[in-house]
């Protein structure tokens, strides 16, 4: 039925497909043609170890079965139903998603088609839940790239389309201790104190703009791909409590760092936290089907219960999309797919130790669960990125290059490594990958200011 033969893709490619974050004269796609559990292969048959769950999302790996089983047979029975339907799979997949999040708590499920949309209706639902406009998220953060989630995402992605973007955004800054800006001259404060800190400077902005006007505060509980920033314990419980004071939504984003990524079922969970609302996406059918989420607790659902809540979308709750949900959740229970990604946590935590004694490029590592990135530095001591801010250099390009050139596929972000694998990863893979880091972390050890 799709009949082309390997050496037909590129040159088409090339004519009719116009790829997103890319000038399209300097795009080189690799053409994918089959994958399976943590590799995929290219239509040259070169193997690639996928460190970056293709978009951080294929958390069980490629080729499951039961999950393909579970959409081919929603497909042969009921592929669509409209909006204002339901139907058997869309009552199942609520009730697997509302039991899974943190206590149970959040038990109305809103089913959108990916991360971004599941933030922008998360962000009506807190206006409209709280009758307040502003909303307030982090300088590090990405929530999407649709008007709203692009206003909200604190990153550079967002000043390339201001100033149309939607209005009433407030950022702040995050808990980042490599580069604390509260804390250069104090880089031995105790956790508690620098949670602290940054706790403080978010009630001041609060106070500053007014808490009346704040609906939510929106943010990944791990930053993703601006630095797997980790907050220090006593941070998302301090935030928890600010929120509780001045009666604003917290909003979790839990797109990338859900879905057992950082060992947990849902990254909040590491600290003991229940958010009002969350968003989720990316894991939650690994990418077998498009689709996102909004978790949200039963008095934010009750509001509109004589309100009518005024969005929507064609696609909500597709039932193949569901079908994939159920189907991988399952998945991720029978085969334990949470606990694997907490043990292999540990070992990567070791191996990304070891990589930062062994070269001196790497200035600084961070991972929770298989959530792992190193940092890469010219200068150990003045902390000089080895590529400026929202920008590339030679050395993280070869970097890259070399990764790929041997058959290990990974995210570079300006100057550091992602390492995001699907979460059946075993010890001995992760070791393969660790091999070819090994290797080429030796060409930014070059760049090394001695």
């Amino acid at each position: 039925m799709f009949n082309l033969p390997d050496d037909e893709i590129m040159p088409l490619t090339r004519e009719h497909v116009f790829f997103t974050w890319s000038a399209q004269a300097k795009v080189n796609p690799i053409a994918v043609k089959r994958a399976k559990g943590v590799y995929f292969w290219d239509t040259a048959d070169k193997r690639y170890l996928d460190f970056n769950s293709m978009t951080m999302c294929v958390n069980v790996g490629h080729g499951n079965e039961r999950i393909i089983q579970a959409m081919q047979q929603q497909v042969a029975e009921l592929p669509y139903a409209a909006p204002s339907m339901t139907n058997k799979i869309r009552a199942l997949a609520s009730k697997a998603v509302a039991e899974i999040t943190p206590g149970g708590a959040l038990t109305k499920i809103l089913f959108t088609l990916g991360g971004a949309d599941a933030n922008e209706n998360a962000i009506k639902l807190a206006r409209g839940y709280t009758g307040r406009h502003k909303i307030l998220a982090r300088y590090r953060s990405y929530h999407g790239a649709s008007a709203g989630a692009m206003a909200a995402t604190g990153d550079p992605r967002r000043t390339a389309w201001e100033p149309n973007l939607m209005t009433g955004v407030v950022h702040f800054l995050d808990p980042y201790r490599y580069r604390s800006t509260f804390h250069r001259t104090n880089p031995n404060i105790s956790d508690a104190d620098f949670a602290q800190d940054y706790l403080n400077h978010l009630e001041e902005i609060i106070l500053y703009e007014g808490p009346e006007t704040i609906a939510a505060i929106l943010m990944e509980s791990v930053t993703g791909t601006n630095g797997i920033i980790i907050p220090p314990d006593g941070y998302m419980q301090g935030v928890r409590r600010l929120c509780d004071k001045y009666g604003i939504v917290m909003i979790a984003d839990e797109v990338m760092a859900g879905f057992g990524r950082t060992g947990k079922w849902f990254a909040i969970q590491n600290w003991d936290v229940v958010p009002d609302i969350m968003t989720m996406a990316k894991g939650l059918t690994s990418a077998y089907a498009p689709l996102g989420a909004v978790a949200m607790k039963p008095e934010i659902a009750a509001h509109f219960d004589n309100v009518a809540f005024k969005s929507g979308l064609t696609y909500t709750s597709h039932p193949v999309s569901l079908a994939a949900a159920v189907a991988n959740i399952q998945v991720m229970k029978d085969e334990k797919v949470v606990e694997n990604a907490a043990a292999m946590g540990q070992i990567l935590h070791k191996k990304l130790a070891d990589l930062g004694e062994s070269h001196p490029s790497v200035g600084d590592v961070r991972s929770i669960g298989l959530f792992g990135i190193l940092e890469l530095v010219k200068d150990r001591k003045t902390k000089e990125p080895m590529a400026p801010f929202n920008g590339s250099s030679p050395e993280m390009t070869a970097f890259k290059k070399y990764c790929f050139d041997h058959g290990l596929y990974l995210d570079v972000h300006w100057h550091t490594g992602l390492i995001i694998p699907p979460l059946i990863i075993t010890e001995e893979q992760l070791a393969e990958g660790f091999d070819v880091l090994d290797k080429a972390l030796e060409i930014t050890d070059k760049a090394v200011t001695a």
